[in-house]
């Protein structure tokens, strides 16, 4: 989860993430500088899967698509937002805190979650309670997942991946401290690595679950 004032800072960003393993980057769309991040990174960077974060209008649906935006990813689940999404057909993860809100989000025809805020709605406890009645559900968990607490998430079976900015903490980023940046991510990768490598030789989990 990654906050940018410019393009420049997103290249940065996107370059230390990529060269230390963790080719993904979810932009946050509310600052000025979002789009040209985005644009800079889908331009730039191929290689890296750049995505927008709190996407919460119909109209930033489409403006982040037209900079690049590969994936979307809301606060909340708005049905006019993930519709708009399904209509240009970028894969969207809305926000979901509660029972009734993963129920909207399947009558939308979406099986991936973000669960949000995990730290503040009860974590991994929260998780595995949502899991038991809807087992067909994958969860992002983020806001207050850390590298002290992401071992622990990722080990519920029902988690598809984490979602966090402390490897790209915004003093870093500002300073440009990409040595900094590519260290946490490489602590990260390697904490992440035994859920991935269980995710990818479970022959249960869908293919889509590698993280």
């Amino acid at each position: 989860m990654v906050v940018v004032d410019d393009a420049a800072q997103g290249i940065g960003v996107a370059t230390a993430l990529a060269e230390n393993g963790l080719p993904v980057a979810e932009v946050t769309f509310r600052t000025a500088g979002a789009r040209a991040a985005i644009e800079a990174i889908a331009t730039d960077r191929p290689d890296v899967l750049v995505g927008a974060g709190t996407v919460v209008t119909p109209a930033q649906v489409d403006e982040a698509v037209a900079a690049g935006a590969r994936f979307l990813v809301s606060p909340g689940i708005s049905r006019a937002v993930v519709e708009r999404a399904q209509e240009v057909g970028v894969p969207i993860v809305p926000g979901c805190a509660t029972a009734s809100d993963i129920m909207t989000a399947l009558e939308l025809g979406v099986t991936t979650v973000k669960l949000f805020p995990a730290g503040v709605v009860g974590g991994v406890a929260a998780l595995r309670a949502l899991s038991a009645p809807f087992p067909q559900v994958r969860f992002v968990p983020t806001g207050g997942v850390s590298a002290a607490n992401l071992a622990e998430f990722l080990a519920v079976p029902s988690v598809l991946a984490v979602g966090g900015s402390w490897m790209v903490e915004k003093t870093l980023v500002a300073a440009g401290d990409w040595a900094e940046v590519g260290r946490r991510t490489r602590e990260a990768v390697e904490m992440a690595a035994p859920a991935a490598a269980q995710t990818v030789t479970t022959p249960s989990a869908p293919e889509e679950a590698s993280r």
